[in-house]
């Protein structure tokens, strides 16, 4: 097993997601097979109940982990069905650790976080390093390992003892390090003061450098890069410049033009790897592909409002965003997505703060197509809904995800079943006509991993054939997607709103729960239970979002006849990309 360490210096969130995906794309159009583990060093068990205003969007994988968004970007890059178990948090370590201990598998000695806590992480990375995660079912030949926050954090320090364990367990040919660094411009000046301290604190943890990797907002002048090889004792091709770039799908061609991949390659002796020809091959298309894709600055913009509680970071719709760039450029336009923040849709608003009211009226009236992604809490929801109001009448194009859906159903029941009083049992539990209730098998104790969760299918029914959303899909009768949610329609209410015209066209195996509702006679109004934008990929974008951006950019027919020429379904929980 091949690894590629990406650890951080002097500030967080400087990108080390990305740089660790890109690298691993780059091994992947070569032939290799690429995993990918992702270190968060706080101490819940998981990101399923962190708060999305704070730490970002929580991303689920096929088997219902719920995990930090960086596995997001490993498998929007690398087409990979990740587990539970490539998100490895120090509450998830400890737990092990404690849980061996309980049982006595210690034999009594002493438990110490050296040798026992930094062991398990070890046997943590080497076990899950070797699970197949794509579709050639096949050990993967390199493992990506992104270790969060900042090296010299109090936190990180047994993962990075363990890593140095790692690195010399694994031996010489096997293990790099790329240490990504942050490059502050004052008054004019790219400073590398910065970058030399962080790079002598990870030498004196134990880790060494093998390559680093410049964060700046424009390209690293020659003096700079000459200083920084001078100070972290690596030679001047082994700094990688990672300038600001107008897409982050160009970070992976800008890092083969300063020639990662070759230093990859040699430092990890991969000649010595034994490759299939067909994986070479695949590679090479997807090199080509992923060239031909990137969005041209000069592309027709489409606006798109994204109607949202957590617009003060838009980390916290990272996934969805995501979704929307990969549908935009299949469709061959720009994104230019308008924040906007459900509250400031309610009347309420228009008392308090007018200009903000209108304002954000304003941005969802012009736009091109509305969305309402997925959340929890009443905190906006009057808004949401005016919003999907909007949409529905005016016949602006709609997409609901989750919580999304839900407002759909809300608006619906109370505008044309005239139920003014429908809301969701989430909102009032005790209300009358309540068009969303709380799934049975649910918990309303316990928090943690509770929801209903990872994939599952979706079955199109008796009567579909209008819909849209199924032809995208390839005329599939069953699809899988991920899930997270407590909530869903009450099948008590169900027949009512079909006969009042809302089509729910895809249901679960049971046939009791919702899974899509579509509006005949609209261009494209949609609501999906589901999370769609968990399976998109930058080559093969999700269908939901691809529908809703092609019937905003005027131009869904093209691409539901391409959806059905090429008729790509699901395989295994994924979008089958086996023709790249």
């Amino acid at each position: 097993m091949k690894y590629v360490l990406v650890s951080g210096g002097v500030v967080s969130g400087v990108g080390k997601g990305i740089i660790a995906s890109s690298a691993g794309l780059l091994l992947k159009t070569i032939g290799l097979k690429v995993t990918a583990i992702k270190i968060d060093p706080y101490i819940n068990v998981d990101a399923g109940t962190m708060n999305p205003k704070e730490h970002g969007e929580c991303f689920v994988l096929k088997d219902g982990g719920e995990t930090d968004l960086d596995l997001g970007n490993y498998e929007r890059y690398l087409g990979l069905n990740l587990t539970r178990d490539n998100n490895i948090t120090t509450g998830k370590i400890y737990k092990h650790v404690i849980e061996k201990e309980r049982r006595g598998d210690y034999l009594g000695r002493t438990v110490q976080v050296v040798p026992h806590v930094t062991n398990a992480i070890i046997e943590h990375i080497e076990r899950v390093s070797r699970i197949p995660v794509d579709d050639s079912g096949s050990e993967p030949d390199v493992c990506i390992v992104e270790l969060g926050g900042t090296v010299g954090d109090i936190e990180s320090m047994p993962f990075v003892e363990a890593l140095t364990q790692l690195r010399h367990k694994a031996g010489k040919g096997n293990f790099i390090n790329i240490h990504v660094s942050y490059i502050p411009i004052v008054n004019g000046e790219q400073k590398t003061k910065p970058t030399q301290h962080a790079v002598k604190s990870v030498r004196s943890a134990g880790l060494i450098p093998d390559l680093v990797a410049c964060r700046c907002e424009r390209p690293l002048e020659k003096v700079t890069i000459a200083k920084i090889a001078q100070s972290c004792q690596v030679e001047v091709e082994q700094v990688v410049a990672v300038r600001d770039m107008p897409t982050i799908y160009q970070v992976p061609i800008l890092l083969e033009h300063q020639g990662l991949l070759e230093l990859l390659r040699q430092q990890l002796v991969l000649d010595k790897v034994v490759l299939t020809p067909a994986l070479v091959a695949k590679g090479k298309t997807i090199w080509k592909k992923w060239n031909e894709i990137i969005p041209q600055e000069h592309a027709d913009k489409i606006n798109i409002a994204l109607v949202g509680k957590y617009v003060e970071l838009p980390d916290a719709y990272l996934s969805v965003v995501k979704s929307l760039e990969h549908s935009a450029m299949r469709c061959g336009r720009k994104l230019n997505l308008i924040w906007v923040d459900s509250e400031e849709l309610e009347d309420k608003t228009q008392k308090s703060d007018p200009v903000a009211f209108y304002k954000a009226w304003h941005e969802v009236s012009t736009a091109a197509g509305i969305l309402v992604p997925g959340g929890f809490g009443l905190r906006g929801t009057e808004g949401m809904i005016k919003a999907a109001q909007w949409a529905r009448e005016r016949k602006t194009p709609y997409l609901g995800i989750c919580l999304g859906m839900q407002i759909a159903v809300i608006e619906y029941a109370r505008h044309v079943c005239h139920k003014a009083n429908a809301t969701s049992e989430e909102f009032d539990a005790q209300a009358e006509n309540r068009a969303i209730i709380f799934m049975p098998e649910g918990s309303k104790d316990t928090m943690g991993g509770t929801m209903r969760l990872g994939s599952r299918e979706t079955h199109f029914q008796a009567g579909s054939e209008f819909s849209k959303l199924r032809a995208l899909y390839g005329e599939a009768l069953v699809i899988e997607e991920r899930h997270r949610h407590r909530y869903e329609v009450n099948p008590d209410m169900v027949e009512e709103l079909e006969k009042a015209g809302l089509n729910f066209v895809g249901k679960d195996d049971s046939g009791r729960r919702m899974e899509i509702l579509e509006l005949k006679d609209h261009p494209w109004f949609v609501g999906v239970q589901y999370h769609p934008e968990y399976l998109s990929r930058v080559l093969d974008p999700s269908r939901p979002y691809l529908g809703f951006v092609a019937a905003s950019a005027g131009c869904l027919d093209r691409i539901t006849k391409d959806a059905l020429k090429e008729k790509t379904l699901v395989v295994n929980g994924a979008l089958d990309d086996s023709k790249f």
